[in-house]
């Protein structure tokens, strides 16, 4: 709160919007603190779609999605294509597959898609390959181009793989612990990390380790990025763990990221803190579990300047209002769409103004209804 007025009600009520921070619990109504929910209308964009992992719109209009069996999707004119746009071998099971998507800032120049997929390196396991494609416009398909960076560490689990370019123009790649939570704490691993790179697999000259694509460290799965507008700060979300780990469940986090900065884990998880490690903007607390994926932030509308994330767990839309005083803190936390749509992927604010959300009940892990998996669209009134 940034003012106070006397009185014992103001007082107590102070006290239990802190204890509803302290467990993760703010916000576990779509109304929130008690104000009237905004009504939400939802639209199914497509159906039929196989585990879908990521979106991005193309300047002409195309929506591309990623399969995480191996297929890149494309929705042209409000209809899924039935061919694939283009399609990769990948390894699958679990959490790996094809993932990350993005397309490059002057893709109507230079048609370039950049993915992020696992992939069997032989003796050596599963790793995660940083691949550029190119959109053919003769066929409408795509081409491959070239291997950016095939020495990610990956795993069936805990296999990342976010894929943005941030606005200083730079690849953002988002890598999971591969189930080695050491490998978080270890500067010299490509695990458990945000990584940065040039447009061409480059490592550009201001990352905070010299010669390294390692951007920030200690983290354990995330899967989310997002860049506030105007002030251009990183927002990564990133999956807590589960019960068995000695960490205790779920500590789900947002975490505010600046380079060369540490996330902490394994060595603390929520709101435990340590010198030299960064403490999460808001985190799930012990009793719910979100399961955090895509991120998006809202440029108009009623919702402007908020920061929303999916659950995949959590089968929910989160909105999160940041202080404007602190950008490491939250104002505000609501939850919309709960246990409507199953487990929520991705969310991308569209060109349109519009939110657009991913299912993900075809993964395994769902409960997948005949029309899975949606890309929804979701507006907000006024």
């Amino acid at each position: 709160m940034n003012r106070w007025r006397s009185g014992r009600d103001v007082l107590m009520a102070a006290v239990l919007v802190l204890a509803a921070f302290a467990s993760g619990s703010v916000g576990a109504t779509p109304a929130g603190q008690g104000a009237a929910a905004p009504a939400l209308q939802v639209e199914v964009i497509a159906t039929g779609l196989e585990a879908p992992w990521a979106l991005a719109f193309s300047p002409d209009g195309r929506i591309f999605v990623t399969e995480r069996p191996g297929r890149i999707r494309v929705i042209a004119q409000g209809q899924l294509q039935p061919e694939p746009w283009y399609t990769v071998a990948v390894a699958t099971g679990g959490e790996a597959g094809l993932m990350g998507l993005a397309l490059h800032p002057d893709f109507a120049n230079n048609g370039y898609v950049y993915i992020v997929y696992t992939y069997e390196a032989g003796t050596g396991g599963w790793r995660n390959r940083l691949e550029r494609l190119r959109d053919d416009p003769a066929t409408g398909r795509g081409l491959p181009d070239v291997v950016l960076r095939d020495d990610i560490p990956s795993a069936r689990f805990h296999a990342g793989a976010r894929l943005k370019f941030g606005p200083d123009g730079f690849l953002y790649v988002t890598a999971g612990d591969a189930t080695v939570p050491a490998y978080a704490q270890d500067v010299t691993s490509l695990a458990g990390k945000i990584l940065r790179f040039d447009a061409d697999g480059g490592i550009p000259a201001d990352n905070p380790w010299p010669d390294s694509p390692v951007y920030a460290i200690g983290l354990r799965n995330p899967q989310g990025l997002a860049w506030q507008p105007g002030s251009a700060y990183l927002y990564a979300t990133d999956h807590g763990p589960g019960s068995g780990l000695g960490q205790g469940c779920c500590r789900d986090e947002v975490n505010w990221i600046r380079p060369g900065h540490n996330y902490g884990w394994p060595v603390i998880t929520g709101d435990e803190t340590r010198a030299g490690m960064e403490a999460p903007v808001v985190q799930s607390g012990e009793s719910d579990t979100w399961a955090p994926s895509g991120a998006t932030f809202v440029s108009a509308g009623a919702w402007a300047g908020s920061l929303l994330f999916v659950g995949l767990r959590g089968q929910a839309l989160y909105r999160v209002v940041l202080d404007e005083a602190d950008p490491g803190r939250a104002a505000a936390f609501e939850t919309y769409l709960k246990g409507e749509y199953g487990r929520l992927r991705d969310v991308v604010e569209g060109p349109d103004g519009a939110i657009y959300v991913l299912t993900s009940n075809r993964d395994g892990r769902g409960r997948p209804t005949a029309d899975d998996d949606r890309l929804l669209r979701v507006t907000v009134a006024p």
